[in-house]
């Protein structure tokens, strides 16, 4: 009986070596994996961002591999799992985030990120990466808190060139303008009124005196005592050589009727 009970001690004793020493086995084989992933992702709405998540496992990634990803909002509500990555992956087929992620991640070299299309304030919350890869133990997921804020006011290329064109361009046309007038005065509106106002010499105008007594005629034209010509007077050249000649036979005429 003794001996019966020695040897049922003995089997007993030795399953437990058996079955702790295939623990040890088996532990030096298999790990927990690691996940890896930013901490904080600040995004302007609109843009396209790129939710990084890599992972190390002791062993290769297979066709057993899956990778989860779920949303936390901001408001701190449940978190939802919105993508799902197995052999294939499996894009939200409805939801907030419908038709706006995209897998970009490659499991064989331990990147199990995705991308999220056009980003809006409702995005804001956490992102949690989770990786499986049999037969190593599940790690601890990764967590990224995303902060999307309003587009400010960018002035890009094609705005610069437009205030250039609208704004800049037409102040250095009048500046342009008005320095011409400063340079050439005869080029201002009232210098050319003047011109095409310029009365006859033989007009009675205010200042001018007739010697009514006196049977000598003697006319001054406007031109014996004119400043030089600038330079917009130039084309008046001509029309002033006409009226010299018209007067000079006027006056020859007066005299010869003076002599009679």
């Amino acid at each position: 009986m003794d001996l019966i009970r020695l040897q049922g001690t003995s089997s007993e004793s030795g399953m437990y070596f058996v079955l702790f020493v295939s623990i040890v086995l088996w532990a030096g084989h298999v790990s927990c994996i690691t996940v890896t992933a930013p901490m904080e992702i600040n995004a302007v709405q609109g843009d396209t961002i790129t939710l990084s998540c890599h992972f190390t496992s002791t062993h290769r990634p297979t066709s057993r591999i899956s990778i989860d990803w779920s949303f936390k909002p901001q408001n701190e509500g449940p978190s939802q799992g919105f993508f799902h990555f197995h052999s294939v992956a499996y894009p939200p087929d409805g939801g907030h985030f419908k038709g706006r992620v995209e897998w970009h991640g490659d499991p064989a070299r331990g990147d199990a990120s995705i991308r999220l299309l056009n980003a809006s304030l409702n995005d804001n919350g956490t992102y949690i990466c989770a990786v499986r890869n049999p037969p190593d133990v599940q790690g601890p997921p990764s967590n990224t808190i995303l902060t999307v804020s309003l587009k400010t006011g960018i002035m890009h290329f094609s705005d610069i060139a437009m205030l250039l064109f609208f704004i800049l361009l037409p102040s250095l046309l009048i500046a342009m303008v008005l320095l011409a007038r400063m340079l050439c005065p005869c080029c201002s509106p009232r210098v050319k009124n003047s011109h095409l106002s310029h009365h006859s010499p033989i007009e009675v105008t205010d200042g001018e005196e007739m010697l009514t007594h006196s049977k000598e005629y003697s006319y001054h034209h406007p031109l014996s005592k004119q400043k030089p010509a600038m330079c917009c007077e130039m084309y008046m050249e001509d029309s002033d050589e006409e009226c010299r000649r018209y007067f000079q036979k006027h006056q020859m005429q007066l005299e010869a009727e003076s002599h009679c």
